[in-house]
């Protein structure tokens, strides 16, 4: 098994399937993961934790408030774990990490985590397919949560069906990858774009699109989870910023334009995800326009291009990212923006029909790449991926960046104004 220097939180919850958790912990010590063990007082009466402390070296955590049971400051070790894996997952701690609800030592510590979380459900097949567990996995997901799904088996209580717990390798397997993505970006800097932005026609009317920016807030966030330092520039949205990226509000394309250039030489990646005004009003009014003086004759001009201008400044080390949003042609349209902007990768998706991602948690996209390096580490050229959240989209996209990144920049990362 490869050597892994992952830090890991195991989370143990009350089920019979508990006395599997010293075969995963063993099993991730041995592939040279650091390991905390979090189990629940329901978990307790199932496997002792010494047991548990002894395979993982350390003392287990049991309770939020005694110190004898090893209590810590949560949001310090938050700080510095790379994965969150809970196994086994009962469906009372599902529903708590879907709705943020902490009432112990391992709910508590899973709001406070920031990291990779991965989660092993293992329950009677009826509470498996039962229509809240069901909602609460679905939940998870979309939150960038990965599930090792269980198996189907004898259960303990006599059963026969779905809601065996995973076999350890497996779930072992899935916290080891998962710690590689959670480090992926670790030392890089990206430059995030995201949502529209407003071209003035006179004081209170503006030129604008229907971009929300919740794809480019997805992949800063998800980018910042990985290790990145980020820088996230954004049109006028309502949305929160991503805890942990540095923000920058911008009004106008032009606006967007200069705080991308600014940015650029300390970035490993730019991951162009908003959609600037293609045009804007080549004159715009210093008054407010009045319906009673009839028509107004507004004449545009082209917006400033930044991808062009990105173009011209990038060094060969950097990766930039394109979006494309067609409503018809998308292929063919794709890749011409993509050879045209010269850029390593572009994103594209279809926003006619009902099925729009603007305004909207869901995307389906095809990532299209640019030469043999920038294929992904499948050898795609062109990958497909359905609709999913645009969290899991973001994950996908950002294994492309880091994989790039890699082969570009495999040593300790400089900024790429150092490497000038």
């Amino acid at each position: 098994m490869t050597r892994s220097r992952a830090s890991v939180v195991l989370g143990v919850t009350g089920g019979i399937a508990a006395y599997k958790s010293a075969e995963i912990v063993r099993a991730m010590v041995q592939a040279g993961a650091s390991v905390q063990v979090m189990m629940t007082a329901a978990a307790t009466r199932f496997i002792s934790p010494l047991t548990l402390g002894v395979l993982s070296g350390r003392p287990v955590i049991a309770d939020l408030w005694d110190a004898a049971s090893g209590a810590v400051d949560h949001i310090e070790l938050a700080r510095r774990t790379d994965v969150l894996a809970i196994a086994p997952a009962t469906a009372d701690i599902l529903a708590k990490l879907a709705n943020g609800i902490a009432d112990d030592v391992l709910s508590t510590y899973a709001l406070a985590h920031r990291g990779e979380v991965v989660v092993a459900p293992a329950m009677n097949s009826w509470m498996w397919s039962h229509e809240a567990t069901v909602a609460n996995i679905e939940t998870l997901r979309s939150r960038g949560t990965l599930i090792v799904e269980p198996g189907t088996g004898d259960l303990a209580c006599g059963d026969v069906g779905p809601g065996r717990l995973a076999a350890p390798d497996a779930i072992v397997a899935a916290v080891l990858a998962a710690a590689g993505r959670s480090r992926s970006l670790a030392g890089r800097s990206l430059v995030v774009t995201a949502g529209p932005t407003r071209e003035p026609i006179d004081p209170v009317r503006f030129l604008s699109n229907r971009s929300s920016g919740r794809m480019g807030f997805a992949i800063a966030r998800e980018a910042a989870r990985r290790g990145a330092e980020v820088t996230l520039v954004t049109g006028p949205v309502s949305l929160t910023a991503p805890s942990g990226v540095r923000l920058v509000r911008v009004e106008r394309a032009a606006e967007m334009r200069d705080a991308v250039v600014e940015a650029l030489p300390s970035a490993h990646a730019l991951v162009m995800a908003a959609a600037p005004a293609d045009f804007v009003a080549a004159a715009p009014a210093h008054r407010k326009l009045k319906r009673a003086a009839g028509l107004p004759e507004i004449l545009l001009a082209l917006a400033p291009d930044i991808l062009e201008e990105v173009r011209k400044l990038r060094t060969p080390a950097q990766v930039v990212v394109a979006f494309a949003a067609e409503t018809e042609n998308l292929l063919a349209n794709a890749r011409k923006k993509l050879f045209d902007k010269g850029a390593d990768l572009l994103v594209a998706n279809d926003v006619s029909g009902p099925g729009s991602p603007f305004e909207s948690d869901m995307n389906e996209v095809a990532i299209l790449a640019a030469s043999e390096e920038t294929r992904g580490p499948g050898g795609l050229a062109e990958e497909f991926i359905p609709r999913s959240t645009k969290t899991i989209v973001a994950g996908r996209i950002l294994d492309r960046v880091a994989h790039i990144l890699e082969k570009r920049c495999p040593e300790s990362p400089r900024s790429p104004a150092e490497n000038r």
